[in-house]
């Protein structure tokens, strides 16, 4: 039955979801970088966008504390950064 174990390898892989949720993290929590909750909101839309649940459930809170303005600024740049990628 070996070929239903996980390798180590397979228990190392990052999806782009979480890469995309970490620079959401990353940049609503200052964590190395200034916050920024303009960045933090559209790292974290992509990565819901992209499936990530826990994305999704943060980017909501994080849109609790900002301005029209911050919103949809993050918003426009999600827009374009998908546009892109």
């Amino acid at each position: 039955m070996a070929q239903f174990e996980k390798s180590a390898e397979e228990d190392d892989i990052v999806t782009e979801e979480q890469i995309l949720f970490e620079m959401g993290v990353m940049y609503a929590t200052g964590r190395d970088c200034d916050i920024n909750v303009i960045e933090a909101h559209k790292w974290l839309n992509i990565a819901a966008i992209r499936g990530h649940k826990q994305a999704a459930d943060m980017r909501t809170q994080l849109a609790g504390t900002m301005s029209k303005a911050e919103l949809a600024t993050a918003l426009r740049e999600a827009r374009k950064w998908m546009t892109m990628h």
